[in-house]
């Protein structure tokens, strides 16, 4: 358990590590100098998809720069987190990586982190150019420990062909739950093994969005849980009544059913985009629009990432350097443009929508005046681990709704407890 206290990294972590064949000693590799005085910082980012992108940023950073290179690293996400934390253990966290709001307090508050606050006011970096939720979520005990990178809102995709095979109109932005319902039972066929829509178990590309539209929260204002609000657990009845009813399936993976015209609707995050685009049977078939709404609202959940900086980094300079230059007006539109991620920046977004006219991307953009930023604590994951499993029963029709988000405010409660 975390607290606002400072806690030892142990150093037992990565040595276990090392023994088991987790990591290796070359976790993040610190190649100092490359020639002639050249200083190589390292970038550590979790998605492939994006690197050509940033590669291309890196580069013209490289020749604004000549004296610096960039060594983009990439590790996946399920192993992004594990390397990192032994990484912060044995001292070698790469100079500038990409930070989420699950982890950042854990790296902010125990001095893994360079506070950034001194650096944006000798830069000028105006943060009132990006989303304040973002900017405040990579804000620990008064210090800003990162900047926002980029931001992401959840859509409804559907398989225009499934929807004309079974004479069902294609979902609109004046859909409601009523219309996605109806919708999802008329695409439903048990004899092809197609379910009108995936509704899996997930916060952020799930029943969070339904939460907050239907006027519930997960977390209050308070810090408190929000699982026992009567608007929370109608939204959560309406959620897992897909599955329950058999119109959704409630294991594997949406995309899988998605991509393999098993399921004809599904909510997905913006940054799933680049797996639609680079699946060559599925991307002439579908499309996107905003969420359903009801009683005239929406509310979409929102996140983003930020690029922090290694407090223990032997060129702080040129990390900031790196830094600064990926968070300008020019670069977050070049990131756009490139279709990298929506871009943080004000006005960057547009650029992404026009990267592909394919699709209505502009239904990401048109939800984020309503959004609501991921619910977050000190020790989000935690917490949201243990509402995934006491609520997995009731999902699945083995227990009342209300009867487990009950438990589930119980269970988050105590947590959110251990944490101060």
């Amino acid at each position: 358990m975390l607290s606002a206290h400072k806690r030892r990294w142990p150093s037992f972590i990565f040595s276990l590590l090392l023994v088991l064949g987790v990591v290796t000693p070359t976790l993040f590799v610190h190649d100092s100098v490359a020639a002639q005085g050249q200083t190589t910082i390292t970038y550590g980012i979790w998605d492939s998809r994006q690197e050509p992108g940033l590669r291309q940023i890196a580069d013209d950073f490289e020749k604004a720069n000549p004296d610096i290179k960039v060594d983009i690293q990439v590790t996946g996400w399920e192993g992004y987190w594990t390397m990192l934390e032994a990484a912060a253990t044995g001292g070698s966290l790469p100079d500038v990586f990409w930070m989420h709001s699950n982890e950042i307090y854990k790296y902010g508050a125990n001095d893994q982190l360079l506070p950034l606050d001194d650096l944006i006011k000798e830069s000028n970096l105006d943060l009132s150019k990006f989303p304040q939720g973002l900017v405040d979520i990579y804000k620990v005990n008064g210090h800003q420990y990162g900047i926002p990178k980029d931001f992401d809102t959840i859509a409804l995709w559907y398989n225009k062909k499934l929807f004309d095979e079974a004479g069902v109109a294609y979902p609109t932005d004046k859909w409601t739950w009523d219309d996605l319902k109806e919708a999802a039972k008329k695409l439903t066929n048990k004899d092809k093994e197609i379910y009108g829509i995936a509704t899996m178990l997930a916060n952020q590309e799930g029943f969070y969005n339904f939460m907050y539209t239907n006027g519930g929260t997960a977390l209050t204002s308070d810090n408190k849980s929000g699982y026992t609000d009567p608007k929370t657990v109608e939204a959560l009845e309406y959620y897992f009544s897909f599955g329950r009813e058999g119109l959704s399936p409630t294991t594997g993976d949406a995309m899988d059913y998605f991509a393999n015209d098993k399921a004809a609707m599904a909510l997905f995050g913006s940054w799933r985009i680049g797996s639609i685009i680079s699946n060559e049977s599925l991307k002439d078939k579908v499309d996107v629009v905003p969420l359903p709404s009801k009683d005239g609202k929406r509310v979409s959940i929102y996140n983003g990432l930020a690029n922090a900086i290694s407090a223990k980094t032997e060129h702080k300079e040129a990390a900031w350097k790196f830094v600064n230059y990926l968070s300008s007006k020019e670069v977050q539109e070049k990131a756009s443009k490139l279709g990298v991620a929506i871009s943080a920046y004000e006005g960057a977004s547009d650029v992404w929508v026009d990267t592909n006219k394919q699709f209505n991307l502009k239904s990401y953009i048109e939800e984020i005046k309503d959004a609501q930023i991921r619910p977050y604590t000190h020790e989000t994951t935690k917490w949201e681990e243990k509402v995934y499993e006491i609520l997995k029963p009731a999902y699945l029709g083995e227990k009342p709704v209300k009867e487990a988000a009950e438990e589930a405010a119980k269970a988050m409660n105590e947590l959110i407890e251990e944490e101060e």
